[in-house]
């Protein structure tokens, strides 16, 4: 049968289609593979057409086999009706052989027919099956491509050791160590900011004091001139009375 070689070919590419996923480029062959069943479906249409073609010419053949025998059936009722019984026996004879034609014809359209009727809904049903492929070429696509980031990053994490006694472990007690230094140098200079401070302290306390006692003694000697001073008038007052 005309399709019989493209089913076979397309069946077995679809049963290889499991297959490529160990290939060192899966994502190409399997495009390939989808690319070349398109190619092949696009074949099955054309066939189909050619098929139908075909089809439609049985078709037509045994219509105008109908109306043939139509035309012979009036014919042998015009002769009978004329009482020509001869005449209308030989379109008689004619009118059976045009009815076993004209059957086995139609019996071959009916075969036909129903043949292209099932090979268009299998090429339908493999358009449908072709693009849910295509999604999932697409999917495979993309889950290969984040999968294989996946793995490059996994190598680069493990290629990277931290080692405390290694490159990163120096760096990092250099950099303590400097830290320290700096720390120690920032004490020193604290300390020496407050060297003298407790004997400058000392100092003044004992200024304030002295200061304290000077104003006292100060205050005190006020306080005498004021009571001397106070008295003066009393004794004048009391000589002069005498």
């Amino acid at each position: 049968m005309i399709f019989q070689r493209f089913w076979q070919a397309l069946g077995a590419r679809i049963n290889r289609i499991a297959n490529f996923f160990w290939q060192a480029d899966p994502m190409a062959q399997l495009q390939y593979e989808y690319d070349d069943m398109v190619d092949q479906l696009k074949e099955g249409r054309h066939g189909l057409e050619q098929y139908r073609s075909l089809v439609d010419q049985v078709a037509q053949q045994v219509k105008r086999q109908q109306e043939h025998v139509k035309a012979l059936e009036s014919k042998i009722k015009s002769y009978l009706a004329a009482g020509d019984r001869e005449t209308a026996g030989h379109f008689a004879i004619e009118m059976q052989s045009a009815k076993v034609e004209m059957a086995e014809n139609a019996a071959q359209l009916a075969v036909h027919d129903e043949a292209y009727g099932n090979t268009l809904l299998k090429i339908k049903h493999l358009s449908r099956k072709l693009g849910q492929l295509r999604d999932k070429i697409q999917k495979y696509d993309a889950d290969l491509r984040l999968s294989r980031a996946e793995a490059e990053l996994a190598k680069v994490l493990l290629s990277i050791h931290v080692d405390a006694t290694g490159d990163f472990g120096q760096i990092e007690q250099a950099i303590g160590d400097e830290i320290d230094r700096n720390r120690a140098k920032a004490k020193v200079t604290a300390d020496l900011s407050s060297e003298g401070v407790a004997e400058i302290r000392h100092e003044e306390a004992a200024e304030k004091i002295v200061a304290e006692q000077a104003l006292r003694e100060f205050e005190t000697g006020l306080g005498s001139a004021s009571a001397v001073d106070k008295r003066r008038p009393v004794a004048v007052e009391q000589s002069r009375g005498a």
